[in-house]
C-alpha cells in the first residue's frame, strides 16, 4: 500500500513537471525548443519505477535516438537548465523550477513581441529597382546635386538653420551615393537616403518653430532610423501649416507659397508613380527636380 501511494505521488509530481514544460513549448508559438536531457532521464526513471525493469545504457541511447527522429524534437546532450533534485518526500524544488520557467517565458515573450511589432517599427522596404542603365544613373545623380547647392545657399542665421542647411547637403550626397551603389550595398544606401530626407524635415521643423513639443522631437528621433517616411510625413505636414499661415499674413511669401504648392503636388504624384511604375525611366529624376523646386521656396521662408 505504501509502495502504491509513493508511486502515485511520484507520477503526480512528474506529470506536473512535464505539464509545466508543455506550457513553455506552447508559448514558443512554433519555435523549436530543445528538450532538456534531465527531463529525458526523468522519463526513463519513471518507466523503471512503473515496470520494475532497469533500462540499460544501450536502451537509453536507443530512446534518445528515437526521439531525435521525431519531427521538431531535438535532444541536447547538455541541458541549458539546471538539474533538479527531489527532496526526500519526492517533491521537486519549486523556487528554482518556477524561476527557470519565468526566465524562459520572458525570453519567448520578448521574441514574440519583436517578431510581431507593428509596421511603423519595422525597417523600410523601399523600391531599389531604379538606375537600370548608365544614362538613368547619370540623370539621377545630376538631379541630386541641386540639393547640395540649396544647402550651401540656405540661410544660416542660427544653429537650427545651420543644421537644416547641412542636412540638405547630406540629402544630395546620400542620394548620389544611393544611385551609384549596386548589389547588397544598394539596400542600405536606400535606407540612408530616406533617413537623410527625414533628418532634413526634422531640422526644418526645428528651424521654423523653436517651441515644438519635446515628446514629438524625441519620438521623431526614435523612429527616424526605422520609419523615416512617417517622420518625413509628420514634419512636412507641420512645415506646410507654418508656410500657409505665414503666406496668408505676408504678401511677399504668397508667390513662393504658390510655387511650393504646385511643386509639392507634382512631386507627390511622381513619388507614387515611381513606386507604381518602377521600370519607367527618368521618373525618379523628375521627382528630384520637383522636390528641389519645392525645397528652394523654403529658403525664402527662412530668410
Amino acid at each position: 500500500m505504501y509502495h502504491s501511494n509513493q508511486g502515485t505521488h511520484f507520477i503526480r509530481n512528474v506529470k506536473a513537471y512535464l505539464s509545466q514544460d508543455q506550457a513553455i513549448h506552447s508559448v514558443a508559438l512554433g519555435t523549436l525548443v530543445p528538450i532538456d536531457a534531465s527531463k529525458l532521464c526523468l522519463a526513463i526513471e519513471l518507466i523503471q519505477f512503473i515496470t520494475g525493469k532497469p533500462m540499460c545504457p544501450q536502451s537509453t541511447l536507443n530512446t534518445s535516438r528515437a526521439l531525435e527522429g521525431v519531427h521538431g524534437v531535438h535532444v541536447v546532450p547538455h541541458s541549458p537548465f539546471a538539474l533538479e533534485e527531489t527532496t526526500k518526500d519526492g517533491d521537486f524544488p519549486q523556487s528554482n523550477n518556477r524561476t527557470s520557467i519565468i526566465e524562459v517565458n520572458q525570453s519567448l515573450l520578448m521574441q514574440w513581441v519583436w517578431q510581431h511589432r507593428p509596421a511603423c517599427l519595422r525597417p523600410i522596404q523601399g523600391c531599389i529597382q531604379g538606375d537600370q542603365n548608365l544614362s538613368e544613373t547619370v540623370a539621377n545623380v545630376l538631379t541630386s546635386l541641386p540639393f547640395i547647392a540649396l544647402g550651401i545657399q540656405a540661410p544660416r542665421k542660427s544653429m537650427s538653420t545651420k543644421l537644416y542647411a547641412n542636412s540638405l547637403i547630406g540629402v544630395g550626397v546620400a542620394s548620389s551615393l544611393y544611385h551609384t551603389s549596386r548589389g547588397k550595398l544598394r539596400q542600405y544606401m536606400r535606407w540612408a537616403d530616406y533617413t537623410m530626407i527625414a533628418t532634413a524635415t526634422v531640422c526644418l521643423s526645428r528651424a521654423l518653430r523653436d517651441d515644438n513639443p519635446k515628446f514629438l522631437m524625441a519620438a521623431s528621433a526614435f523612429l527616424l532610423p526605422v520609419q523615416p517616411l512617417m517622420v518625413s510625413a509628420v514634419h512636412t505636414g507641420m512645415m506646410e501649416v507654418v508656410f500657409a499661415k505665414r503666406a496668408a499674413k505676408d504678401p511677399d511669401l504668397r508667390m513662393a507659397h504658390n510655387v511650393h504648392k504646385m511643386s509639392s503636388l507634382l512631386g507627390g504624384v511622381l513619388f507614387v508613380a515611381d513606386d507604381v511604375f518602377p521600370r519607367t525611366p527618368y521618373i525618379h529624376a523628375a521627382w528630384h527636380l520637383a522636390a528641389a523646386v519645392g525645397v528652394g521656396t523654403l529658403n525664402k521662408l527662412l530668410e
